[in-house]
């Protein structure tokens, strides 16, 4: 594998980016890596958890001839821009513009571009194969079905179920209504007109991202979609509802494939117990769990044809 820096431009901002280049000449069908929401770069780490989802993710892919493109977000490593700018639809465009990218690359099949989106990454690439991109098929890791609103109020119940400790003692002793309390802070920012705002005095969010993504319902995509698909998630993914599989499987029109993983978490690693937050960094310490890389490459084999 060959590895090179790129850059790429979208909507007059600047995006950095790696190539992985299979070993070999000729040309190669091409992968999109979107990462998920947050502060996240083309590998999907974070200052606070990095889980280097991507870079594995292109090493394997290579292996098995196929080549990749992962970017920084606005705002974010090499890339140019403003993060607390950057709404889920800028983040649209953006990918959109790295599609354009690989496919005038000289070593890419243009008729062989694929997306594959993690988290908010697969809204994006659900939101793109929707409006009729043209692309070959998407992978939707840990992806929804429904309005963002939706999503993350299920999240609050399920990491509120999962806070052990003081705060959790907390939750339990005092009866906090968890999905009372956060739908307060929702409204705030659905009322707010800023790009950023700052919660509970310290917590800085951006709100232009909130908002969007908050409002955006996935199912009208997901039913336009008229190349194959790939899902999965995990069992114990308490970020995005497993369940949502199924409503996607009914959705989705085209060629459609999902498995739901178990014990898989959201952060794609394989975890005992009950899933929680405060088990993210210990789980990033392990490589990803080879049953997400390995569907993934044996999908795209059938796909695309590669040897």
């Amino acid at each position: 594998m060959t590895e090179v820096e790129v850059s790429f431009d979208s909507d007059r901002v600047r995006l950095a980016g790696t190539l992985a280049l299979p070993d070999g000449p000729g040309q190669f069908p091409v992968v999109v890596l979107i990462s998920g929401s947050g502060q996240v770069d083309r590998n999907e780490n974070h200052r606070r958890l990095r889980i280097d989802f991507f870079r594995e993710t292109a090493t394997h892919l290579a292996d098995q001839g196929i080549m990749t493109l992962r970017y920084d977000k606005r705002g974010v490593g090499a890339s140019e821009g403003d993060y607390w700018e950057t709404g889920f639809f800028d983040n649209v465009a953006d990918a959109s513009a790295a599609i354009s990218y690989v496919k005038y690359h000289e070593r890419s099949h243009a008729d062989a571009i694929y997306l594959l989106g993690h988290s908010e990454g697969a809204l994006i690439a659900t939101r793109l194969a929707g409006q009729g991109n043209e692309i070959a098929g998407i992978i939707l890791i840990a992806g929804s079905a429904r309005p963002g609103e939706n999503v993350l109020k299920w999240q609050a119940q399920k990491v509120a179920e999962g806070t052990g400790g003081f705060n959790g003692w907390l939750i339990r002793t005092l009866h906090i209504d968890v999905l009372k309390a956060q739908q307060k802070q929702l409204d705030k920012i659905k009322k707010s007109t800023k790009d950023s705002l700052r919660i509970q005095l310290f917590a800085k969010i951006n709100a232009k991202w909130m908002r969007e993504f908050m409002a955006y319902d996935p199912a009208e995509d997901l039913a336009r979609i008229q190349v194959p698909v790939l899902a999965i998630t995990g069992t114990k993914d308490i970020q995005t509802d497993p369940a949502d599989l199924k409503r996607m499987a009914e959705l989705v029109r085209s060629d459609f494939e999902y498995h739901q993983i178990p014990d898989l978490t959201h952060i794609l690693r394989s975890e005992e117990g009950a899933p929680t937050l405060s088990t993210y960094k210990k789980q990033a310490q392990r490589p990803t769990d080879s049953r997400v890389l390995g569907l993934v490459s044996q999908w795209l084999r059938s796909k695309s044809a590669v040897s």
